[in-house]
C-alpha cells in the first residue's frame, strides 16, 4: 500500500503529467476532478444514497445537503452565465418523452447498483467490485445511447426552456432558490426526528462541491458533467475494435468528431471523471482502509449489475444527463429539464428500492444463503 507521501506524489504526477501532455487548462480540470473525488469520498457526499434513506428511513439530511450545494452553485452560476453568454453555457436541454422516461429508468437502475454516475465513479475508484462492473456497463450503455439518441428525441420534446428565459436572470435565480426551499421543506416534513439537520461534514461538502462546480464552469466553459465522458470512452473502445464510429449521426457532428480523434485529456468531462476516480482512490488509500468489500452475490446478480449499468448509461444519454449533469448542473444553471429529470428519477428511484432485494440475490455458500 502506498505511503501518504506516495499518494501525494501520485496526485502531483497526475496533474503535472496532464499539464505536460495537454496544457494548463486540462491540468486545472484534473485538479477540479481530484477535488470532486476527495470531497465525495472523503466527506461521504452522494446522490443515490440520500434518496434511498429519505424513502426507507425518513432521513432528509443528505438531500438537504444536495439542495444546499445546488443553491450555492446557482447563486454564482446564474450571474456568470448572464455576464459571459458567449464564453459559458449552462446544462440546458429539452423536456421530452425520452428524457422523462430515461430519467425514470436511470432512477431505478442507480438503486440497483447503489450509485449514480458520480457515485459509480467514486465507488469504482475506491475498489468496489460491483461499481467496477456497473461502470463497465455504464460506459457501453452511454455509447449505445448516443447512437440512438436522435431516434428517441424525435418521439417528441419541447424546446429548451430555462428559468432565465421564462422569468429573467434575477427572477429566475429567485424561483430556483424558492423551489429548492419548498422541496427541502417537504423533505423536512417527511423526515423523522433527529434526521433533519445535516451534520457538519455535509455542510462543508455542499460548500466545497459548489466551489468546485463553479470552477468547473469557469475553466471548462460548461457545467460539471459525467455521462458524455463515459460515452466517449465507449466510442473510443468501439473505434479501436474496428467500428466506424465517426460515420454515426451523433459522432459525425464536428464537436463530437473532434473529441473522438483527440486524446481523452482534451475532453473536459473525461478529465474530471478521471480526476474524480483518482481522488476517491487517494482518500481510500489515505485512510489505509482495506479494499472495498461487498457482500457475495449470486452469479445471476452479477449479470443484473452489468445490465443495470448498461441501462444507466443508455438512459442517462437519452435523458441528457445523470444526477450530476441533469439534476445538479441542470437546476443550478436554470434548466427546466433539470427539475423534470429530478421528479422522474426520484420516482424511478423509489421503484428501484423495491426491486433491488428481488433482483440482487446473495450467493449460496455451503448449502445456505449468505446475507447480502
Amino acid at each position: 500500500m502506498p505511503t501518504r507521501a506516495g499518494l501525494i506524489l501520485m496526485a502531483l504526477v497526475l496533474v503535472v503529467g496532464t499539464f505536460a501532455m495537454t496544457g494548463p487548462r486540462a491540468a486545472l480540470l484534473m485538479v477540479v476532478g481530484l477535488g470532486f473525488g476527495l470531497v465525495l469520498e472523503g466527506l461521504r457526499f452522494g446522490f443515490a444514497g440520500p434518496w434511498r434513506v429519505l424513502v426507507t428511513e425518513r432521513d432528509s439530511r443528505g438531500l438537504i445537503a444536495q439542495f444546499l450545494a445546488i443553491g450555492l452553485t446557482a447563486i454564482i452560476a446564474f450571474p456568470l452565465l448572464a455576464a459571459f453568454p458567449e464564453e459559458l453555457g449552462g446544462a440546458h436541454a429539452p423536456v421530452g418523452i425520452a428524457m422523462i422516461g430515461g430519467a425514470f429508468v436511470f432512477g431505478i437502475m442507480m438503486q440497483l447498483v447503489m450509485g449514480c454516475g458520480s457515485g459509480t465513479l467514486v465507488n469504482a475508484g475506491s475498489g468496489n467490485l460491483i461499481a467496477l462492473v456497473a461502470l463497465a456497463g455504464f460506459i457501453g450503455g452511454s455509447f449505445l445511447g448516443s447512437l440512438h439518441r436522435n431516434w428517441w428525441t424525435e418521439l417528441g420534446s419541447l424546446r429548451v426552456y430555462t428559468l432565465q428565459g421564462l422569468f429573467g436572470d434575477n427572477a429566475g435565480l429567485f424561483v430556483t432558490i424558492l423551489l429548492l426551499i419548498v422541496i427541502a421543506a417537504l423533505a423536512l416534513w417527511r423526515s423523522a426526528p433527529g434526521k433533519r439537520i445535516p451534520p457538519a461534514r455535509l455542510w462543508w461538502a455542499a460548500a466545497l462541491i459548489a466551489v468546485l462546480a463553479v470552477l468547473n464552469l469557469v475553466i471548462a466553459g460548461q457545467p460539471w458533467g459525467v455521462v458524455y465522458g463515459l460515452g466517449l470512452w465507449g466510442a473510443k473502445l468501439a473505434q479501436a475494435g474496428g467500428m466506424d464510429v465517426a460515420a454515426t449521426a451523433f459522432w459525425s457532428l464536428p464537436t463530437h468528431a473532434e473529441r473522438l480523434n483527440q486524446s481523452l485529456l482534451t475532453d473536459v468531462t473525461s478529465l474530471t471523471n478521471i480526476g474524480l476516480m483518482a481522488g476517491a482512490f487517494l482518500v481510500m488509500r489515505w485512510r489505509r482502509a482495506p479494499d472495498a468489500q461487498v457482500a457475495p452475490i449470486s452469479a445471476a446478480s452479477w449479470g443484473v449489475v452489468l445490465i443495470a449499468g448498461v441501462l444507466m448509461g443508455y438512459s442517462a444519454r437519452i435523458a441528457f444527463g445523470c444526477n450530476v449533469g441533469a439534476f445538479f448542473s441542470g437546476i443550478s444553471t436554470g434548466s427546466v429539464h433539470g427539475w423534470a429529470w429530478f421528479i422522474a428519477a426520484f420516482a424511478g428511484s423509489a421503484l428501484g428500492l423495491k426491486l433491488r432485494p428481488k433482483l440482487l440475490r446473495p450467493a449460496p455458500v455451503a448449502g445456505r444463503m449468505v446475507s447480502a
